[in-house]
């Protein structure tokens, strides 16, 4: 991890370069004194290929014994693009107008949005439960069909510039979003605080400006899979592992992920790239590290076996 530093702190400064940022984290233990704390993995990952960006994409890890925000405020000090996460206040502080920087665009997860209302609306699951199961809400099941419509819409232009991304969503995107907004405030108004289907009503009518953001800015995703995604292997990994051994293991675990994920991103193998970049970086001029990077890997002469 010390060796590939470098090639660490180059991906750093690709990603917070980015136009638009997915970020999320996830929790992981780290041993401390005798001890385990609940340390988090936070990452960021630039993915420019939905709205037809050519920079290759990259997945950027740190981590922390906490989730207190001073860490994502340091994490995104120079970035001042759109970040796409989920609804952490720990992010206030970077969407604050008074920031030196300026502000940083918030736009939330749909998925996030339709897991809460699909949870309420799953036929199938609530067969498996006992008799006594809450019966199928008829205002989620609807708000999940409203939502694939819009899902739908995405899909047919994933890949396209964002101009015509704009272009399809004002067109096509516009009035179903418009309507679903009229829809769940009509609903809410004849539920109880009580009902289930109120919660996540409220948790997207409370932020609805952030929801629709991507209605106005076609670089903008609709959901954060993206991080999602370069998380999976750390939820996955707990039930194989029990710990970082410390808060350095952590940061280190942090760097490896970097690039690990990152070679696997741009379609190069990871093992074939770290062995090869391990044999060639000590010998490589500062000025000539980026032909290290996986997205370039593939135009450098190959390390032989011996």
């Amino acid at each position: 991890a010390v060796a590939l530093q470098p090639l660490y702190r180059l991906i750093e400064r690709h990603v917070l370069s980015a136009e638009r940022l997915h970020g999320d984290d996830t929790t992981v233990p780290i041993l401390a004194k005798g001890q385990t704390v609940k340390g988090h993995i936070w990452t960021y990952v630039r993915d420019d290929r939905p709205f037809g960006g050519r920079a290759p994409p990259a997945a950027l890890y740190y981590a922390s014994r906490d989730r207190r925000q001073e860490h994502p405020t340091r994490h995104l000090q120079s970035f001042s693009g759109i970040l796409q996460a989920d609804a952490y206040s720990g992010y206030n502080e970077l969407y604050d107008a008074s920031r030196a920087q300026g502000p940083i665009t918030s736009a939330l997860c749909w998925a996030h949005a339709r897991r809460q209302f699909f949870e309420l609306a799953d036929i199938a699951a609530n067969a498996r439960r006992d008799k006594n199961a809450a019966a199928i809400s008829p205002i989620a099941l609807e708000a999940v069909k409203r939502f694939d419509a819009l899902f739908d819409i995405e899909r047919s232009i994933n890949g396209q510039s964002a101009e015509e991304r704009l272009r399809m969503r004002k067109e096509q995107s516009a009035p179903p979003l418009t309507a679903l907004e009229a829809w769940l405030r009509e609903q809410r108004a004849r539920l109880s605080n009580s009902s289930a289907v109120a919660k996540p009503i409220d948790y997207m009518l409370r932020r609805w400006d952030r929801f629709a953001r991507f209605i106005d800015d076609g670089r903008i995703c609709l959901t954060n899979n993206a991080a999602e995604r370069a998380l999976r292997g750390f939820a996955l990994g707990r039930k194989s592992w029990l710990f970082a051994g410390s808060e350095r293991g952590a940061d280190r675990a942090a760097t490896m992920a970097t690039l690990i994920m990152t070679a696997k991103l741009n379609d190069v193998d990871p093992q074939a790239w770290l062995a090869d970049v391990l044999a060639r970086i000590a010998s490589t001029p500062q000025g000539q590290l980026n032909e290290l990077l996986p997205w370039d890997w593939n135009r450098t002469p190959v390390q032989s076996a011996a």
